[in-house]
């Protein structure tokens, strides 16, 4: 009787389900059509990356120089290349150009333009660049960069390139529309055909497909709403949501079906559910759970693009879960016996979901097994050699590199580091605000001062600012000059600002030492906001690494609790944090030869700049620590239903491969092209998920699932199911056999 009412509430989920199948699928199809329409929408209204430190002294700084010297942040620049290598720089060439140029000065929204000021390198006069400062902030300017790009006229004998920060967003905004397109439309035939082979039948194959594009329309749907009201979500946030929920949902449905026809075989199509919901469908909540617990310590990370991905990452997979759990088992319900109907002739013979599994899964474990030590001992040390590279990652911010060159942001900004020093064009910027008007002597000496002891600092290559144009500050500043120093925004009032060009590019580390050095010594008699490109990055930098720390403390601690509240177990949750710790490194290890040392990156066309994105590893880790674990929670939940009657741990092993490992193999191979086919996308950041996640999942199911597992249940023996005394009280009534403490395992 015990035992009936242990299992009564889930099995009762799957009869009510079967009740009401018809409106719970009704419902469905009601939500998926209308949040369906919402969902095309949503990539159009997010248009910043979230990269920016909100509240950090670079960002205080950006806002003390936009409204003490009316600098923009909003900004485009026009780079104009010569068809017949003219030089553009010579004083009839510009006059033209800036006559072109005029219909762009007349826009309400163009608060000034001129050509760049930024020293130019030699030999390289047939490419000029003008800067356009808009009188609109970021956000606005991006609701409408189409008119603002429309605006600008097609300089005649030059081919015209509109780049800068706002530029490369809204090309990100438009890549993301064109990859989500382009990696569905092979991501999910492909996930079809291996469901196809899986399951050898229509139905059957069709619904976690159903399951999966459901998820994510009515996830993008409602992020529409939440879009609409101003929410600041990062425009990577659609490819998120789409391969993390075409990935889960369908994985979660693929469990659910294959239970499902399994439990057919012996059971009428009302039980077969129930248990269906009450075996895999509990597997389903777990492994839900514990990918929502990776994507929630995103959070931790004081980005906005890190948060957004995890509200866009566990809702999508709360919905897919809520699917797998209401609308799956409904549609099952429907069919009933006929999920084995319209067989597709690609396998010899279609599944009939009986018990038995494939012998050669059986002769496996029991080759593993034969030999468990020297397996788990070749199959670390491979795993611990191939994550060596990732000891050598260097992690960087790109910005325009994000792109490829066929997008004209960044062709643009190719040209600009052709034509232009970028390490004066990527100076720190010290925005200062001095205790007096920037025209007294008083502030003219103290910014003289102040720009000696910086021109002393290494790594330092010049000093400008305004005062840096007064020979004597006791004559003050004529009009011609203040008239200069304002067209230039480099003073106004009480403020001013500070530029020092640094020796080295704007990732360098000793860039970045200048930075805090500069930091860490503010002068007297003024207050500073070091800014700037190199300050903005290190600040994204500090954030992602100080929040790395706590990332790993909760990902690790809340997938133990996770996995000891679904197996009751002090071991097998330990053990399988280890596994996907080296299943990560090696996925770690890969991403590091391909994105820094440039191995294989011209076969996914990848740009190689000698860095990895700051924001990947966190970003990867979260994501596959949690997708790993639904392949564990589905293959122990089968060992430990199969020691509950066997008793026998290195029999049940051998059933739990055999139920499951070509379940997890091809829910591998889906989750592998769905997330593979984003690394031909046009985004940097979606290339390097897609590879981290394929190749850490198709490591994990193969190398780590199939060899690793089963040897180390094998050495472990009934240590894998021993509970301390201390809580044996959290043992199941059916459960394991658990061993009190200080008893031999």
């Amino acid at each position: 009787m015990r035992k009936r009412q242990s299992i009564a509430p889930s099995g009762q989920w799957g009869s009510i389900i079967f009740r009401y199948r018809w409106a719970v699928a009704i419902a469905w199809v009601f939500f998926i059509v209308v949040l369906g329409m919402f969902a095309f929408r949503t990539p159009s209204l997010l248009q910043d990356s979230g990269f920016t430190p909100t509240g950090s002294q670079s960002e205080r700084g950006i806002a003390f120089l936009e409204e003490k010297l009316g600098m923009s942040a909003a900004s485009i620049d026009i780079v104009l290349q010569s068809r017949e290598g003219k030089n553009l720089t010579v004083s009839g060439e510009q006059a033209r150009i800036w006559e072109e140029l005029a219909p762009l000065r007349q826009q309400p929204y163009v608060q000034d333009m001129y050509a760049s000021m930024v020293t130019r390198n030699a030999g390289e006069d047939s490419i000029i660049s003008y800067t356009v400062l808009l009188n609109e902030t970021a956000s606005e300017a991006l609701r409408h960069f189409d008119e603002i790009k429309a605006a600008v006229p097609r300089i005649s004998g030059t081919d015209t390139y509109i780049s800068g920060n706002l530029a490369v967003y809204h090309d990100m905004s438009t890549a993301v529309r064109h990859d989500i397109v382009r990696a569905e439309s092979f991501g999910i035939p492909a996930a079809l055909l291996i469901l196809l082979l899986l399951f050898g039948t229509l139905p059957a194959a069709l619904l976690p497909v159903v399951i999966g594009i459901g998820s994510v329309a009515v996830t993008m749907g409602g992020l529409y709403f939440a879009a609409a009201q101003g929410a600041a979500l990062s425009n990577f946030l659609p490819n998120m949501v789409t391969m993390l929920g075409l990935a889960v949902g369908i994985d979660y449905a693929l469990f659910m079906v294959s239970r499902f026809r399994e439990e057919l075989a012996e059971r009428p199509v009302e039980e077969a559910l129930a248990a269906a919901c009450r075996t895999a469908g509990r597997s389903v909540l777990y492994s839900g759970a514990a990918v929502m617990a990776g994507l929630l310590a995103l959070c931790l990370v004081d980005l906005p693009v890190f948060r957004s991905l995890a509200l866009g990452g566990m809702l999508v997979v709360l919905v897919s879960v809520i699917a797998a759990s209401t609308l799956l088992p409904a549609l099952l319900a429907i069919l009933g016996r006929r999920i084995f109907a319209l067989p597709v002739r690609i396998r010899r013979k279609a599944d009939d979901g009986s018990r038995t599994g494939s012998q050669a899964w059986v002769r496996i474990s029991e080759w593993i097994m034969a030999r468990p030590g020297l397996i788990a001992i070749g199959v670390t040390a491979a795993l611990l050699a191939a994550m060596l590279p990732a000891i050598h990652m260097k992690l960087g911010i790109p910005s325009a590199e994000v792109l490829p060159p066929t997008y004209g942001s960044r062709y643009g900004a190719e040209l600009m580091k052709k034509a232009y020093d970028m390490k004066e064009a990527n100076s720190i910027m010290i925005a200062a605000e001095l205790n007096e008007p920037y025209e007294d002597s008083r502030s003219v000496r103290l910014v003289k001062s102040y720009m000696s002891m910086l021109e002393d600092l290494p790594g330092v290559r010049r000093v400008e600012s305004y005062a840096g144009y007064i020979k004597d500050e006791a004559d003050g500043v004529s009009p011609e000059l203040r008239s200069e120093i304002a067209k230039r925004h480099a003073a106004k009032g009480n403020a001013a600002v500070i530029a020092v060009v640094p020796e080295n590019g704007e990732n360098a580390p000793a860039t970045v030492k200048l930075v805090r050095e500069i930091r860490m010594n503010p002068p007297e008699g003024m207050n500073i906001y070091v800014t700037g490109s190199p300050a903005y990055k290190l600040d994204i930098m500090d954030r992602i690494q100080n929040g790395i720390p706590y990332v790993l403390a909760i990902v690790l601690l809340l997938t133990y609790i996770i996995l000891f509240a679904a197996f009751r177990s002090v071991l097998l949750p330990l053990k399988a944090v280890a596994m996907n710790l080296l299943s990560l490194g090696a996925s770690f290890g890969l991403v590091t030869l391909v994105f820094q040392l440039g191995y294989g990156a011209g076969l996914l066309h990848v740009t190689y700049t000698g860095s990895v994105f700051a924001v990947l590893p966190i970003l990867i880790f979260c994501v596959v620590f949690g997708i790993s674990m639904d392949y564990e929670v589905m293959m122990l939940s089968r060992i430990v239903e199969a020691y509950k009657k066997e008793r026998n741990n290195e029999r049940s092993t051998a059933i739990g491969l055999q139920r499951t490992g070509g379940m997890i193999t091809g829910a591998a191979l889906i989750l592998a092209v769905v997330a593979g086919a984003f690394m031909f996308t046009d985004n940097e950041l979606m290339k390097a998920l897609g590879l981290g996640l394929t190749a850490s999942v198709l490591i994990d199911v193969t190398v780590v699932r199939i060899l690793l597992v089963p040897s180390l249940m094998k050495l472990l023996g009934r240590a894998n199911w021993w509970l301390p005394g201390w809580l044996s009280f959290l043992a199941r009534k059916d459960g394991p056999d658990v061993r009190s403490e200080g008893s031999q395992p």
